[in-house]
């Protein structure tokens, strides 16, 4: 996961680009990069580490232009330096261009070996340099052109944002698994991951870019492509439970609507009596919400984040994770002690934080704790851009429902079935890859690629 954003046509681009990063800030916090043009070069800054540290006023000032693009990342294919930090900025034979990814290129190893066999020369390890090499080696005259046709050689998930000294180019796959949308800033055209950053730069939004199409906007306004073929769009299904900012309005609905939604329709199957229910914060609020709601019993605030923590889920390193649920949550002694506790979470992938909470939550005094999860199990790695690289890392692919409430020692564990999910998402036009809980991929990959994905969690 990554969040990108780019405007085109403001006298502040820079400085609109770093706003819009820091609403998208949740979608990766390992580094953050802006790229930015004036129509005759191109400036660009990137930094490990959060965008409120990384850009200043005098940084700003020197990415000067009236267009630009901005990342934030976490890293599932390449490692964690500053090297893969994004956007990728390059000058080649048809002038600057700069590029920000958001998703996962499920061949992009195949790809990079054969490129290196004519003899290409790889600057980084992250998949996102496959496509700027098979840009600069099309034959195509323009860089339009020349993006389709390095897009029809790779496969997988991309939301892209793409800088040229003239025009800004936004793509999107034609599964759509990432999200992209399209806004609009006085004058200016904006396009981000997600509409809070819309909010945040008080843009106006104007729809979702639409599954494999491209648009090209420059000086003469704003074209529309769909050159790929046309496939069934799989939206997906893990940025409702987990990955997006609740006030977000993503295919279709806003995140937190679809929160509460789930949490109802886990309410209506799984219930147990108890005093209250406590969500593990911050994504699991919403669940929490609507199971309370559906199940007619109080809400309560039983344990508190420290939002200076980043989110455990996507540090990189198995023992930061583990030392950050001891920095990101406390319970509060006089709410949970002596009490029957259902605790809602949106989703258990290896289920140590699971286990660490249910065990602070029974020294603060617990009587019962009923562990809830918003999502079905989560059996089967992604391979499109979320944070579940292998099945050995998943406890449900190994484990029942039984083994794995021993092991967390919670009273009971219950999921939302694959059902419930459904029924919560509704029968609209919209339709979901739901391939971590049913192992069903829209798409091919190589056999290998679990093995691929496992660089991540590599010991350096």
């Amino acid at each position: 996961m990554c969040g990108i954003f780019g405007i085109f046509n403001h006298k502040n681009a820079s400085n609109i680009a770093y706003l819009g990063l820091h609403a998208l800030q949740h979608r990766g916090q390992e580094s953050a990069g802006i790229a930015s043009t004036d129509g005759y070069g191109m400036q660009s800054h990137r930094e490990m580490g959060l965008v409120s540290d990384i850009f200043n006023e005098e940084v700003l000032k020197r990415l000067k232009g009236h267009s630009a693009i901005g990342h934030v990342r976490y890293s599932t294919a390449g490692s964690s330096n500053l090297g893969n930090a994004q956007p990728l900025v390059v000058e080649y034979s048809k002038g600057n261009i700069a590029i920000a990814h958001n998703g996962n290129l499920t061949n992009a190893k195949v790809i990079k070996d054969e490129l290196e066999n004519y003899g290409s020369i790889f600057q980084s390890s992250t998949d996102t340099e496959a496509i700027i090499h098979l840009i600069a080696l099309s034959h195509e005259n323009t860089t339009l052109d020349r993006l389709i046709s390095a897009l029809r050689r790779v496969e997988g998930s991309y939301s892209l944002v793409v800088l040229t000294d003239k025009e800004l180019i936004a793509v999107r796959d034609s599964y759509g698994f990432r999200p992209l949308v399209l806004g609009k800033l006085k004058d200016s055209f904006v396009i981000s991951s997600e509409t809070c950053a819309f909010d945040l730069i008080e843009a106006r939004y104007l729809r979702e870019i639409k599954p494999g199409e491209i648009l090209c906007i420059n000086k003469d306004g704003i074209k529309t492509f769909r050159p790929f073929k046309k496939m069934s769009p799989k939206f997906c299904i893990f940025e409702y439970i987990y990955f997006a900012r609740p006030d977000s309005y993503m295919f279709g609905r806003t995140v937190y609507s679809v929160r509460k939604a789930l949490g109802k329709e886990l309410a209506k199957d799984t219930h147990v009596d108890a005093d209250m229910v406590i969500p593990i914060p911050d994504s699991g609020i919403g669940a929490a919400i609507g199971y309370a709601q559906e199940a007619g019993i109080p809400f309560e605030l039983g344990l508190i984040r420290n939002h200076y923590v980043g989110r455990t889920f996507i540090e990189p390193e198995e023992s930061i994770r583990h030392f950050g649920v001891k920095l990101k949550l406390n319970a509060i002694h006089d709410i949970v002690k002596g009490k029957r506790i259902i605790v809602v979470d949106d989703s258990v992938v290896r289920a140590t934080t699971g286990r660490k909470i249910i065990k602070m939550l029974r020294q603060y005094g617990a009587k019962e704790i009923h562990f809830r999860v918003s999502s079905p199990p989560t059996m089967f790695p992604c391979f499109y851009g979320i944070d579940t690289p292998s099945r050995r890392e998943l406890i449900a692919s190994s484990h029942n429902v039984e083994e794995i409430n021993t092991y967390m020692t919670s009273d009971t564990l219950e999921y939302l079935t694959i059902d419930g999910m459904k029924r919560a998402l509704g029968n609209g036009e919209y339709t979901y890859c739901d391939a971590c809980f049913s192992g069903t991929y829209p798409s091919k990959f190589p056999w290998d690629m679990e093995l691929e994905q496992m660089e991540l969690f590599v010991k350096r």
